[in-house]
């Protein structure tokens, strides 16, 4: 079942939205070569503290960090490390949620370490534009699909692929609620869009194929290929007045 948001409702998610995003980018602020995914860990965490509110990854299905921190051809879910030293050239892409006052905020980017190739930027680029394109689609009356869809479509027409295997989601006093928002498929099917709908919209989107595998820590999931993965989220309620982005400052 589809859970419905009253504006208030809203608002509170906005602000748990807001925190996400500025410490995301306090993340990318600090974030360059020496640096370990463990430290950019820390650094959540203690953000986390300083603001009273809850982490949301640390603890949910036995999940040991804040953060989700994936390099390179990491897809998504990588466990933060002091051992995981981040070198130029690298990119590493941040997943991180916070509870405040019993509603969830959900979002991701992806860090570009130091000079990164030009493939690379070219992947991270049209992974946040795919991410831009789903929410143009997040309108009362569009179907879920038409969000999908223009992810796929936009991706695929750069030579790239979007991972099957995770998903977005619904999003509101669960951190995922019905519901899932594939980054493929065809467009106008699934559920109609209705104003009050909260999605967390992320495209994961490889450089080659879109196979991936999970490694021995089960959490850690990979391209089957070994290339480069970028992963983009928003957390996006659908209004009478179009899609309204949370998760942005």
């Amino acid at each position: 079942m589809v859970l419905l948001k009253s504006p208030g409702e809203i608002e509170i998610m906005r602000k748990a939205n807001v925190i996400v995003a500025e410490v995301l980018q306090t993340l990318k602020e600090k974030t360059c070569p020496g640096i370990s995914t463990g430290d950019l860990d820390k650094i959540a965490a203690d953000c986390v503290k300083k603001k009273g509110v809850k982490a949301a990854f640390k603890g949910y299905n036995g999940y040991p960090s804040s953060i989700c921190a994936s390099v390179n051809e990491e897809v998504v879910h990588g466990i933060p490390s002091t051992k995981r030293i981040l070198k130029e050239g690298d990119i590493v892409g941040v997943d991180f949620g916070v509870c405040l006052d019993g509603y969830f905020g959900d979002a991701a980017i992806t860090i570009a370490v130091g000079d990164v190739s030009v493939e690379a930027q070219l992947l991270m680029r049209a992974t946040e534009e795919s991410l831009n394109r789903a929410i143009e689609m997040a309108k009362v009356g569009n179907r879920l699909s038409d969000i999908s869809h223009a992810v796929q479509g936009y991706v695929e027409e750069k030579g790239y692929s979007a991972v099957r295997e995770f998903v977005g989601h619904g999003i509101g006093k669960s951190l995922h609620e019905q519901p899932q928002v594939p980054n493929f498929g065809l467009p106008g099917r699934g559920i109609r869009l209705k104003a009050g709908m909260v999605l967390a919209i992320e495209p994961m989107i490889n450089q080659g194929k879109c196979g991936v595998k999970v490694m021995p820590d089960g959490w850690t999931a990979v391209t089957e290929d070994g290339l480069l993965s970028s992963h983009y989220e928003h957390s996006v309620a659908i209004t009478d007045k179009g899609p309204c982005v949370l998760s942005r400052i």
